[in-house]
């Protein structure tokens, strides 16, 4: 039954400084291999897997989208991969990939559903195996344009395999599965899911049934103020055990305008109204167009990093934003995210190397990890209209440091095409840094870096990943793979668009 919202509150801060798949791939999927059950080598105390780890072996894995794919000759119809984590890092000779013509996944590949809009990882039966929910955002339902559907694919000791219809949308334009979170938002320990439709907030309990079905009806929440999500996100950002949920949205009165928005997780799930951080003063605090959740500072509260890689312009204070892009670092506290803890960060930024210009896009991408294990969380921020030197838009990668202040530029380390070992030449428009993941896949207490240019060769997109020492990352072993390692072929897939989250 849906429910509306009531109303909002606000949160008083203060601010400081696209492929066909051919041969076997095409109706088959790679089995992963089996659990594996060497110690981790790193020095550093290693995170437990978490919500990442679809074969239970204890290495996390990574999902990856090209929701252009052609599948069956039907463009744009899209795939997801995951490739499986080890004692040795991401190994691709484990490759699995995914459409809708794949034996167990619900529905079939149709021209423009973009399967991989979205994906996102958690243990949704609580079987101790985590499983992927993808997103197809431009699904139709008759003649009905771009209703969307979300689909589980699920974990287990041979790695991710059958599948089952989580959500599909009614309404034509609803773009169910476009944007997705995870978390425990009613603190009952099991995982719940959150997708977004055109004018609502969809929410789905779990624990799932392997049909697909919650452990309660679906719930609606529908904003009456002109809210329009651009990403969101969970966490625990009060530390109360249950997470709530953070979005980016612009404002209907100012094009430019944007918010950060917090609906917080209780008994009974997340509360009708929703916060916004402000600022001491009691403007709001500047948001973006990306946005994800982590441990940045090293406390017991999820922090949050938001991208705003759109140039544009602050109507409360009457000053153009960032020029070329910017991130602001929203610490967590006991009463949720707070602005007057909040730090900017730019190419102008002391420590960040290149220079803030026009339209480089900084902040297209945003993840949390620790690359060097030192227990505090770095940012890791896609720049990928990033030009090198008369190569238009080739993009490039910043990884900035955290502390137990949160982040800081000082040490912030940056990779492109170009950079001496990494793999491949710069070219325009590769947008390379259009998604990011850091991720701990051999589980030594540090997170590698994966980077995804969906522009690549003409829009073929490929994949990086990037390894780390005791001194972070690092471009030395860093290695490239795409559709001749995947057996697909390129055309407009976009491979690289998106990592599960």
């Amino acid at each position: 039954m849906a429910s509306r919202a009531l109303g909002t509150t606000v949160v008083l801060a203060i601010t400081v400084a696209t492929a066909a798949l051919t041969g076997p791939a095409a109706q088959a999927s790679t089995p992963a291999p089996t659990a594996v059950s060497a110690p981790s080598t790193g020095t550093a105390p290693a995170p437990a897997p978490g919500r990442d780890d679809f074969n239970g072996d204890g290495y996390p894995d990574v999902a990856f989208t090209a929701p252009g794919a052609i599948v069956g000759g039907k463009a744009g119809a899209g795939y997801v991969g995951v490739v499986y984590g080890s004692r040795n890092g991401l190994q691709t000779s484990t490759k699995q990939i995914f459409t809708q013509d794949s034996p167990g996944i619900p529905d079939t590949a149709e021209a423009g559903d973009a399967f991989g809009s979205s994906v996102v990882s958690a243990d949704l039966d609580k079987d101790g195996y985590s499983d992927l929910v993808v997103g197809a955002a431009k699904e139709k339902a008759g003649s009905s344009e771009s209703t969307g559907s979300l689909t589980v694919i699920w974990g287990g000791a041979n790695g991710l395999s059958g599948g089952a219809t989580l959500l599909t949308g009614d309404e034509p334009y609803e773009e169910i599965g476009g944007k997705t979170a995870v978390g425990d938002f009613d603190g009952d320990g099991a995982t719940d899911v959150v997708t977004l439709g055109r004018n609502d907030i969809h929410i789905l309990s779990g624990p799932f049934k392997r049909d697909g079905s919650p452990a309660a009806p679906v719930r609606e929440i529908r904003d009456m103020d002109d809210v329009r999500y651009l990403d969101i996100t969970a966490g625990d950002f009060d530390g109360d055990g249950r997470d709530d949920l953070a979005g980016v949205v612009h404002d209907g009165d100012e094009y430019d305008a944007r918010r950060i928005l917090i609906r917080a997780g209780g008994d009974t799930g997340l509360g009708e109204n929703y916060t916004v951080v402000e600022k001491a003063d009691g403007l709001r605090l500047e948001g973006g167009e990306t946005i994800t959740a982590g441990q940045v500072n090293g406390d017991k509260y999820a922090d949050l990093a938001v991208g705003r890689p759109v140039d544009g312009y602050d109507s409360d204070l009457d000053l153009p934003l960032a020029k070329g892009g910017m991130i602001t670092y929203v610490p967590g506290s006991a009463t949720g995210p707070r602005g007057d803890r909040a730090k900017v960060f730019n190419q102008d930024s002391a420590g960040v190397p290149g220079a803030a210009e026009k339209s480089d896009g900084f902040g297209a991408s945003v993840s949390i990890g620790d690359m060097n294990g030192d227990g505090y969380g770095d940012i890791a921020v896609g720049v990928p209209h990033e030009d090198l030197g008369t190569t238009k838009n080739a993009g490039s990668i910043l990884v900035l440091p955290g502390t137990a202040s949160g982040p800081t530029g000082t040490g912030t380390v940056g990779f492109n095409q170009d950079t001496a070992d990494v793999p491949g030449a710069a070219e325009a428009d590769d947008a390379f840094g259009a998604a990011t993941k850091l991720v701990d896949a051999d589980h030594d207490g540090r997170t590698e870096l994966i980077v995804g240019a969906p522009g690549e060769n003409a829009h073929e997109g490929s994949l990086w990943v990037f390894p780390t020492t005791a001194s972070g990352l690092t471009a030395k072993g860093s290695f490239t793979f795409g559709h001749g390692t995947l057996g697909t072929v390129g055309k407009n897939a976009e491979l690289g668009s998106s990592f599960n989250r």
